[in-house]
């Protein structure tokens, strides 16, 4: 299974790297796959800690992909560390284990402190929609034009039936990053 999460680490300089990431969950076994090259991976091979942070607001996630990284953040409990200050739980946890990869190294992480901070109400469509559509950002280098104009349609009728204004203004974010990418596209193949 894969939960999508924001990971939080921690630079040399010791400020606050974000990133939406999906989190492989294997048993009791949690897994970060950064790719390479990274932040999060520089950061967990100098640092081995995180805190993987369940957040429902998904401005955090678009913005992480649209160059808005300045989310409050509050000091990790039990680790050297920190995690997102609004976020609905979140868990701390050490790497045991790092197999490598040429394209995304598997970080085994164990969970030495879990926290909740407010009651998950549920995901609207809308919000769903914003995730996909922020994975598919992640992606636009290595999508085909097509997928990416038909995934937005159909994701686009989520967000037009239940968004509020946090998913409308994510959405917004990440649409003009499309946007930009159509354009440069567009050029390329002229």
């Amino acid at each position: 299974m894969i939960r999508e999460s924001i990971v939080t680490t921690r630079g040399r300089d010791g400020r606050v790297h974000i990133a939406p990431m999906g989190i492989h969950v294997i048993e009791d076994a949690l897994i970060i796959a950064p790719f390479k090259p990274s932040s999060t991976l520089d950061n967990l091979l100098r640092e081995p800690c995180a805190c993987i942070n369940y957040a429902d607001d998904v401005r955090v996630y678009a913005g992480c992909l649209t160059g808005r990284r300045d989310w409050k953040v509050c000091a990790a409990d039990r680790i050297a560390g920190l995690r997102l200050a609004n976020c609905l739980a979140h868990a701390e946890v050490e790497v045991t284990r790092v197999d490598d990869d040429e394209l995304r190294p598997r970080f085994h992480c164990r969970v030495v402190h879990e926290a909740m901070h407010a009651p998950f109400q549920g995901f609207n469509r809308a919000q769903g929609a914003v995730i996909e559509l922020a994975i598919l950002v992640s992606r636009l280098d290595r999508l085909p034009c097509e997928k990416v104009e038909r995934e937005v349609e159909y994701l686009k009728i989520a967000v037009d039936k239940t968004a509020g204004q946090r998913e409308q203004e994510a959405w917004d974010w990440l649409m003009a990053r499309v946007d930009t990418w159509r354009a440069g596209a567009a050029e390329t193949s002229q």
